[in-house]
């Protein structure tokens, strides 16, 4: 049953030491003989940077939709700042997403407009009271905070890929989340520029005190950012730790991704 409309003010974390996000028994199915999560359970705690992988199709990227409403789960229990996901209606999941930043991997910029109104867009659209040099004043912020603030006027064609997703994450930072969700965020990207995107993330992690979860195929970036490992296996957590012990398993396929 979906509840009425949420006050933002419910939404806060009831215990600041326990879990942000809280999954339990999750479940989601596309079809009759398509079952991609088949009772996933799941936390991550304030200030940590959990690493989710898993080989494609093994159900990552449709966790973080399901955590932020936009894919119903079948079945499971779905907690974001204490507040059960699957009982709000879009107004109150609009409030959660607000306090959500989601980097997708192509970065999701707006061809047609320049990175100032790529930035300006979420300002405007959450924050309608801002005044224009507040709007302004926040832009360059986030631009300062990926080292971009010289490609205010650019159009995204005019970026390489390592400067959009810079743009993407600027974009993402701008409304302060408390939670970063990082689909691929090395994806495309030559070594160099994978590792100065790795050590972003945790610049922002320390900087901002924000809580992340990074899908990555890119053992590199989940070594140099991830405080915690998960491994998604036949739709359930098949594996968990620190890097360092997911390596030196005894599980031969649990270790074939550190080859």
């Amino acid at each position: 049953m979906i509840k009425e409309t949420t006050n933002i003010e419910e939404l806060k974390t009831a215990d600041p030491n326990g879990p942000v996000i809280s999954i339990k028994g999750l479940y989601k199915s596309f079809g009759e003989h398509n079952d991609v999560l088949k009772g996933v359970d799941l936390t991550v705690n304030k200030g940590e940077n959990l690493v989710v992988l898993g080989k494609s199709g093994s159900g990552k990227s449709i966790t973080i939709k399901c955590l932020v409403g936009l894919v119903r789960p079948d079945k499971g229990e779905i907690k974001v700042f204490d507040t059960s996901v699957n009982e709000l209606d879009e107004t109150a999941l609009n409030a959660i997403r607000v306090r959500i930043g989601f980097l997708f991997q192509n970065s999701a910029l707006y061809d047609s407009m320049s990175v100032r109104e790529n930035l300006a867009f979420p300002l405007q659209r959450h924050l309608k009271k801002l005044t224009a040099d507040e709007v302004e004043a926040d832009i360059m912020e986030a631009l300062e905070s990926v080292g971009l603030a010289e490609a205010i006027d650019k159009m995204p064609s005019e970026l390489s890929g390592g400067m959009r997703k810079r743009i993407g994450l600027a974009r993402t930072l701008i409304l302060k989340p408390e939670i970063i969700l990082y689909d691929e965020p090395t994806t495309g990207l030559d070594t160099i520029t994978s590792r100065e995107i790795s050590e972003l993330i945790l610049a922002i992690q320390k900087k901002n005190k924000t809580t992340s979860v990074i899908i990555t195929h890119d053992m590199a970036c989940a070594r140099l950012t991830g405080d915690r490992l998960v491994i998604l296996k036949d739709g359930v957590i098949d594996a968990e730790g620190s890097y360092a012990e997911l390596e030196k398993s005894d599980d031969a396929w649990v270790r074939s991704f550190f080859i």
